[in-house]
């Protein structure tokens, strides 16, 4: 009995197992529909991954949070492994839209009836992501201004300030994932209810159409263009 009793829960909480209990398992798996209170059975489809995502987007934007704390101080090494995790949570969630598309366009209907005005537009995850990413950016520009830099010059001369070329790098691969949800999530709502209609919330889906090409940092997208430029002139 005693060594069976050995790994018994030590924390406090309900659920059967330690693990349970720090993972509050009971709470998480309740928080989806039960079978009688669906419209349709895929209703646990979509809120897997929907609830899914918003975990992934917290802990993106979170690190990236952190991330802008560490480059206000000057300390431009750590940021770059936090927003490498911000970027790997994106690509998750991004990956999870795979799932929406193995609903029927039409029983997705059913759900959408049952969804009131929800719309991703209002995910505290993505409203998360908008809130701290002008921020990052403002960091950085801080930090190439403190070192006397432009963009041109880090890019040019990155090797002699290699931290700071490697946080520019990790800036606009999180600009480049931001805008690759933004593109899937068009594509998967233009497959499962069309791209000419009016979303949940009254707004057109052309207006997602229209938003993948908006850019967190142009900047960093247009220095490349300077750099093509100067590299042609050179020849």
């Amino acid at each position: 009995m005693a060594a069976e009793d050995e790994y018994a829960p030590i924390l406090p909480g309900p659920g059967a197992s330690d693990y349970e209990r720090y993972l509050r398992t009971d709470e998480l798996l309740a928080l989806q529909k039960r079978p009688d209170e669906q419209a349709h059975r895929d209703e646990l489809l979509f809120q897997t991954v929907h609830q899914a995502s918003e975990l992934w987007l917290k802990l993106a934007w979170n690190e990236a949070e952190e991330a802008t704390r560490l480059i206000e101080r000057r300390d431009l090494a750590a940021p770059v492994r936090l927003l490498r995790r911000s970027v790997l949570a994106l690509q998750y969630v991004i990956a999870q839209l795979d799932m929406l598309e193995q609903m029927s366009p039409w029983e997705y209907q059913t759900i959408r009836r049952v969804l009131g005005h929800g719309s991703g537009f209002d995910s505290p995850g993505f409203r998360g992501i908008r809130r701290v990413s002008p921020a990052l950016g403002d960091a950085f520009e801080a930090s190439l201004a403190a070192a006397g830099l432009s963009l041109d010059d880090l890019y040019v001369h990155g090797r002699e300030h290699e931290e700071l070329y490697q946080l520019a790098e990790a800036l606009i691969e999180w600009d480049e994932r931001v805008a690759t949800w933004r593109i899937r999530h068009y594509k998967v709502v233009s497959r499962i209810i069309g791209d000419k209609v009016i979303g949940t919330q009254g707004t057109p889906v052309e207006v997602l159409g229209r938003l993948i090409h908006k850019s967190l940092y142009p900047d960093l997208w247009e220095v490349r263009n300077r750099l093509t430029a100067l590299a042609t002139e050179s020849d």
